[in-house]
């Protein structure tokens, strides 16, 4: 069946119905061992190479073409560097401190994307709440107008901005005012998509944590605006660091999109439809290592497993695909290409738009049983 118009109980008809964690877990074996080797030359070797890249754009005498060049590959490393965000928050708690604490100093406060405005995304994996007003990474996409799709690829314009003045303006407001505090951690410290989203309050370990993340990328504007106005720094530097931040958070939002099918519609969905909602993206993986670098290409895979490291999850993928049932729900996660998905939630979409058109239709010019209604007769 295709899933350019199936909801996830069509989905499933076709299969047994069974999956069972159980034989997940002993397929996958010893796959959850994070090592440490991989992370750290990954994140450094990513980060050298996309700073290197960055810097070098600047300089004139390269040329337009191979500046452009440059500032591709800027963009790329410097997004795979962020998304080692989504490790960070799902690593052990009492291990990778270190790297957790690097990976902050070099990424998340000059990128603006500190640890703690991802924390949020652990509910993203809880079951109960999957889908639901408690996920603030969720909505039903596929149910809603295709200008929802638009405008949230728009607000990549936008949230660049939003972010210097999150930690720019409102961070020392914040600071001084305790409802303003409030306010500013549920309504604007989390990376989500939903902005209807409430963040719950802190507790005071995790508004230590806060505070002190916070006072890093408030010191790191201020650092950036001095440099500018002094004339230690061009510029030009404040567009391209715009047209960066775009870049990613394009990238990063097309990535979303095609990480879930967007099928449910707010109520809790059972652990079947969570899993035939989420994506796994292997074939071509010479180009989603681009996209959706860090394992993320693995996006159903994730969901089943969220404490697996990255550099596991094609072998583990790769094992369930060869010894799970034929008919295991497991395989309709499985999706050829990111155009494909992408084709699929606009298909969805733009049938969901028709619905809601011919219903609304249906109410202003026929009665319950389909027939002309008196009243539309009478005008």
């Amino acid at each position: 069946m295709s899933v350019l118009d199936s909801t996830p109980a069509e989905l499933l008809a076709g299969t047994s119905g069974q999956f069972s964690m159980a034989e997940a877990r002993t397929i996958v074996g010893n796959q959850f061992r994070h090592r440490a080797a991989i992370y750290w030359s990954d994140l450094l070797v990513t980060w050298v190479i996309g700073i290197a890249a960055y810097r070098m754009v600047r300089e004139a005498w390269l040329g337009v073409p191979v500046r452009l060049v440059l500032f591709a590959v800027s963009c790329l490393m410097i997004y795979r560097a962020g998304l080692f965000i989504h490790e960070v928050v799902h690593m052990p708690a009492d291990k990778f401190r270190g790297f957790r604490f690097v990976w902050n100093l070099i990424c998340g406060i000059p990128f603006l994307i500190p640890s703690f405005v991802y924390l949020t995304h652990l509910d993203h994996h809880r079951r109960r709440h999957y889908g639901t007003d408690h996920d603030g990474e969720y909505l039903p996409l596929a149910h809603r107008s295709r200008w929802w799709i638009v405008g949230y690829l728009a607000q990549s314009f936008i949230i660049p901005l939003l972010a210097i003045f999150r930690f720019g303006v409102l961070t020392p407001v914040a600071w001084l005012h305790p409802a303003v505090r409030t306010w500013v951690h549920r309504h604007a410290s989390s990376m989500i998509i939903d902005p209807t989203y409430l963040r719950p309050l802190p507790t005071k370990r995790l508004l230590r944590i806060i505070r002190w993340q916070e006072l890093g990328c408030f010191a790191f504007i201020v650092a950036f605006a001095t440099l500018l106005l002094i004339g230690r720094l061009p510029w030009f530097v404040l567009l391209q660091a715009y047209a960066t931040g775009v870049a990613v958070v394009t990238l990063n939002a097309v990535r979303t999109i095609a990480a879930h099918r967007w099928l449910g519609e707010g109520e809790q969905m059972t652990f079947l439809k969570q899993l035939v909602d989420s994506v796994n993206m292997p074939a071509g993986s010479w180009w989603n290592i681009w996209w959706a670098p860090v394992g993320l290409r693995y996006h159903a895979l994730h969901h089943l497993f969220p404490s697996m490291p990255y550099h596991a999850l094609s072998e583990a993928h790769r094992r369930l695909m060869a010894e799970l049932p034929a008919d295991s729900p497991y395989r309709l996660t499985e999706s050829p290409s990111l155009g494909h998905e992408l084709a699929a939630l606009w298909a969805r979409s733009g049938a969901a738009m028709r619905a809601a058109a011919a219903a609304e239709e249906c109410v202003s010019d026929c009665s319950p049983a389909g027939e002309p209604s008196r009243m539309g007769t009478a005008f």
